[in-house]
């Protein structure tokens, strides 16, 4: 119970600086996001250096942090993109990633990170491919340049 007093205590913390720091910052940063993350981080660096650490809490944190950064870059997805498929490509795919992490598995860690690259490249850079339009739209195109 005292590891999730500190927890939540370290979330509100750096998300308090984090929203303070936003008042002269010209960049926004999201102060939740920065909160959970930066608490996650730390309490895997204290197990790390072999500080007892119930890794359920950290676990948590970052499920938090693969859902939200699938909604917030959602929120920037690309018109003719399927939203419901990056997320069911990407959240499965950073919940692998944020166990491979916590169970300091590199190898499978490096691969996904690639994985989760590749999806925002697809979803996000890659131009989005119109249908090929039916030969009746084609057909009233022409004669609406032919009129007007």
């Amino acid at each position: 119970m005292e590891l999730m007093l500190i927890t939540v205590a370290s979330i509100f913390f750096v998300t308090l600086a984090v929203w303070l720091a936003d008042k002269f910052s010209p960049v926004y940063v999201c102060p939740i996001c920065v909160g959970v993350s930066a608490t996650w981080l730390w309490l895997l660096g204290a197990n790390f250096f072999g500080y007892a650490v119930n890794l359920t809490i950290p676990a948590m944190l970052m499920g938090g942090s693969v859902v939200g950064i699938a909604y917030q870059l959602d929120k920037k997805m690309p018109a003719g993109k399927s939203s419901l498929l990056w997320k069911s490509l990407f959240i499965p795919t950073g919940f692998l990633a944020a166990y491979a992490l916590l169970t300091l598995r590199a190898p499978l860690f490096d691969v996904l990170v690639v994985a989760l690259i590749v999806l925002w490249l697809v979803f996000f850079k890659l131009p989005v491919h119109k249908a090929h339009e039916s030969g009746d739209v084609k057909k009233l195109e022409e004669k609406m340049e032919e009129c007007c």
